[in-house]
């Protein structure tokens, strides 16, 4: 049997603050990075699964640091048992009471373990010559419930409801599936409304965007209202009165300052609004939703664990669950947070901003339509259009939608020369 060899690891950082891409009220001069693993096995395929954890510049390496103490529980151990239960082995990284006392379940080492489960999906769908959603969406409802945790989560999602869940969403399989493969996924672009954008092209880019085909994107605020109200002016007149603006504030308000924030920007018809508050803060998030509703609450890129998401949902804190690939322990745990939002009829829409987190969240919603929620209604998919050059299989918009990848993989190879190039040091 192929034994796992290695678990390579590599400080990639790209110097975006330079143009000030990704800038908003509380990340300025982001620098997107990744800390990222290879997955090296002895099999004769040569096939290696790639995984990796988004940072933003500084600290990029304590997760590489992470991700390189998982060595002695991965290195050495035989490839075919760890893939063909992937709930088992999500369960002995994060169950290991020694790493799990670092978190629980939260923090540097839970992303660095989400980080190496997503390289052995990477290797798993690889393997099955499947991109990574299709290679999900073929699961039986049973296999699929085997890949989660349900332990603290049964207050809000039995296993026994989840299979139910994924019961009836099968028969629609195969149609939905080829909607996808036909027509794509809907996506929105953050592209035009990074903070530090200047004027012009912020009315630029908002042209630019409804000229290709989108008819969201989303603008960061929270600087200054002021700043806040000229540049969604702008944006609006730029796009007209039938596309849709989100904003995102990036956890900068305070409770009572994002109410009143807030309700000084409906004016301008907001689609929703990101994280306005702590990421943390549960029943903050709850109530603002309540002060500003009808307007939307969207939040979770930041959301450390499945557990928080159960209580977002259990107290109606947010309208719009935003996964994150890299986050939470990868794969597995997103799955448990997709069957949590059907559960609560909630839609998803990923959180894609930052390098290779457009490449990598389209499967897990691509597989939220086709097996667990079978629908796109209200749903989305953020786009940057950043950095996408330095992936073996980038993602392809067409006519403001994800085109369905058919690669086989997660979508998270990095070229070589660009691991090389960009290598923080190197």
């Amino acid at each position: 049997m192929a034994v796992i060899t290695a678990l390579e690891t590599a400080d990639v950082r790209f110097p975006t603050s330079l143009a000030l891409d990704g800038s908003d009220a509380m990340n300025p001069d982001p620098d997107y990075s990744a800390a990222y693993v290879r997955v090296r096995t002895d099999a004769d395929d040569d096939l290696v699964g790639h995984g990796f954890v988004f940072t933003i510049g500084r600290g990029n390496d304590v997760q590489v640091a992470a991700i390189e103490a998982l060595a002695g529980h991965l290195v050495g151990q035989e490839v075919e048992p760890l893939l063909a239960d992937m709930g088992g082995t999500w369960r002995s990284l994060v169950h290991d009471s020694q790493l799990r006392w670092l978190g629980p379940e939260k923090g540097v080492m839970h992303m660095a373990i989400g980080a190496a489960v997503n390289a052995l999906w990477d290797l798993k769908a690889k393997r099955a010559g499947r991109p990574l959603w299709q290679l999900l969406a073929a699961l039986s409802p049973e296999e699929i419930v085997d890949l989660v945790d349900f332990r603290y989560l049964t207050d809000a999602l039995t296993r026994e409801e989840a299979l139910d869940l994924l019961t009836a969403a099968e028969p629609g399989r195969a149609e939905r599936e080829k909607q996808l493969l036909e027509s794509g996924y809907p996506a929105y672009t953050t592209t035009p409304g990074w903070l530090g954008y200047d004027d012009a092209k912020l009315e630029r880019l908002c042209h630019e965007a409804v000229e290709a085909g989108f008819t969201q994107i989303k603008l960061k605020v929270g600087g200054d209202l002021a700043d806040d109200v000229r540049r969604l002016g702008i944006a609006r007149r730029a796009v007209g009165p039938d596309i849709r603006i989100a904003v995102d504030a990036n956890q900068r308000w305070d409770v009572g300052d994002a109410i009143n924030w807030i309700r000084e920007l409906t004016r301008f018809g907001l689609a929703w609004v990101e994280e306005p508050t702590s990421p943390d803060d549960v029943l903050g998030h709850a109530a603002i939703s309540r002060a500003i509703a009808p307007v939307p609450v969207a939040t979770g890129e930041h959301m450390a664990n499945r557990v928080l998401a159960k209580q977002f949902l259990q107290q109606r804190a947010l309208q719009v669950l935003q996964i994150d690939a890299t986050r939470v322990a990868g794969v597995n745990e997103n799955i448990a947070m997709l069957l949590l939002a059907a559960k609560f009829g909630v839609p998803v829409c990923p959180h894609a901003g930052g390098v290779g987190l457009c490449e990598a969240v389209q499967h897990l919603a691509m597989f939220d339509f086709v097996a667990v929620s079978g629908t796109i209604d209200g749903r989305m998919i953020e786009f940057v259009d950043h950095l996408h050059e330095h992936f073996t299989t980038p993602v392809v918009i067409e006519d403001g939608r994800y085109v369905a990848p058919t690669a086989p993989g997660a979508g998270t190879e990095m070229l070589a020369e660009s691991i090389s190039a960009h290598t923080f040091g190197g």
